[in-house]
């Protein structure tokens, strides 16, 4: 498992989360769509969520219609993990 570090801006507010994964590399549309499910998973309106075969500019899009900006992943060490 390996840890990726996304910096990004929500609603204009500076944050970072950290997610590990399963997974080789973390594109900017995948971590985006991570924070869509984090920030507006338990919404009720399904909509809000891109379509599972979304092309990754689009996700980037929907993700910046929320509110998720300047989305920049980093592969951080895993003992940095908090």
């Amino acid at each position: 498992m390996l840890v990726f570090s996304v910096d990004y801006r929500f609603k204009d507010q500076p944050r970072t989360h950290r997610f590990e994964l399963n997974l080789p590399a973390l594109s900017a549309s995948d971590a985006a769509m991570h924070l869509l499910e984090l920030h507006f998973g338990d919404s009720e309106n399904s909509l809000i969520m891109p379509n599972a075969d979304a092309e990754p500019d689009e996700i980037i899009e929907q993700a910046s219609q929320l509110g998720l900006t300047d989305i920049r992943v980093t592969q951080a060490a895993s003992d940095d993990v908090r």
